[in-house]
């Protein structure tokens, strides 16, 4: 009885280290070459953004779509323009770091009534959409 309790908890502790170094190999690093797609949604008076349907129905709907040509996303939230007191330029911005735009346009062609759909579900801004090749990624390694 002994015996199997041990390798019960033996199993159980290797499944969660297992996880946690799953989760650690996952990085959310861009790579040079890779393909950076940015919309942004530019604030102003009368335009609306729902954050919350974004980041948890809409961001999380285009990476499916995108699915292994995707590597991470990212949202940022607009809180200030040059100075703290400027209003926000751009109230969103998502980014995708996918790996082949070829795949990417591909995905968003076959895809574009349920995204432009969808859109219209958290915003009524007109995103604007900037696709970069990614040059370098650099650390500050200053202390």
């Amino acid at each position: 009885m002994r015996r199997s309790k041990i390798i019960v908890l033996c199993t159980i502790l290797m499944a969660l280290l297992s996880c946690k170094s799953g989760q650690l190999n996952q990085s959310a690093t861009p790579e040079k070459g890779m393909v950076k797609v940015a919309i942004l949604y530019a604030g102003g008076e009368g335009k609306t953004f729902d954050m919350d349907y974004y980041e948890n129905k809409h961001m999380p709907m285009m990476a499916g779509l995108l699915g292994k040509n995707l590597k991470f996303y990212e949202i940022d939230k607009g809180i200030a323009g040059r100075t703290p007191n400027d209003p926000v330029p751009f109230v969103a911005i998502g980014y995708f770091y996918c790996y082949d735009m070829a795949e990417y346009n591909k995905t968003i062609a076959q895809n574009r009534e349920a995204i432009v759909s969808d859109i219209k579900k958290y915003t009524n801004i007109q995103p604007t959409i900037q696709i970069s090749e990614v040059r370098q990624v650099k650390y500050n390694t200053t202390k």
